[in-house]
């Protein structure tokens, strides 16, 4: 395992500095613990194509879109499978390009079951540094990611939402995005809004109920 860990942090240092490597994937997870975060930071920000250094994922919570403010000329590199998501929700025309950069889901609201530091916590900031009032969903309870009223707020905040569950959340979305991972997991699909837009980004299918 040491070995492992030291091949890997030497290919990543060396790649770093070889003007011949222009970007750095890294495959992960290698040790599925806090060692993965730390190769996560050895990767230059320069070549980090995957938007997991440190400084990158700071912007993406910050809601700071470009490495250079004033120029705005380098765009921030955001994690994948979030990017998908807005990517989807933008061909299905629920971003309104009549609004402001950066304001275009203002009105909608969303929730996303899943609150992981991979996806779920992610894409909620996004969806709401966007506009968007988000419902995050996992074990543990809801939280409300919102620019506030108006979205006069330059960035997310997070509030806890003591005691609501899905019941309470999910009507009042008008989309809906799930990503709970193992097959034994059911969505009660009865609390759906009519003509809510529902995406599923786990590899296991939603089973529903009742």
């Amino acid at each position: 395992m040491l070995e492992s860990r030291f091949v890997a942090n030497e290919a990543i240092l060396a790649a770093n500095v070889d003007s011949d490597v222009d970007g750095i994937i890294v495959y992960y997870p290698i040790f599925n613990n806090r060692q993965d975060q730390y190769l996560q930071q050895l990767v230059d920000v320069s070549k980090d194509v995957e938007g997991l250094s440190h400084r990158y994922i700071f912007n993406m919570y910050q809601n700071i879109r470009f490495l250079d403010p004033e120029t705005k000329r380098q765009k921030c590199i955001l994690p994948c499978t979030p990017l998908a998501i807005i990517k989807i929700l933008e061909y299905l025309k629920v971003y309104n390009t009549i609004l402001p950069y950066g304001n275009r889901l203002f009105g909608h609201t969303i929730c996303v079951v899943n609150r992981s530091e991979v996806v779920g916590r992610p894409l909620a900031a996004l969806l709401a540094n966007d506009g968007a009032c988000v419902y995050s969903v996992d074990v543990t309870g809801i939280q409300k990611f919102t620019r506030g009223e108006g979205i006069k707020k330059r960035r997310h905040e997070v509030h806890d939402l003591e005691g609501k569950t899905l019941k309470d959340v999910v009507p009042l979305c008008d989309v809906v995005i799930s990503g709970v991972p193992g097959d034994k997991y059911k969505f009660d699909t009865s609390l759906l809004r009519e003509g809510a837009v529902c995406l599923n980004f786990s590899s296991e299918k939603v089973r529903s109920c009742p």
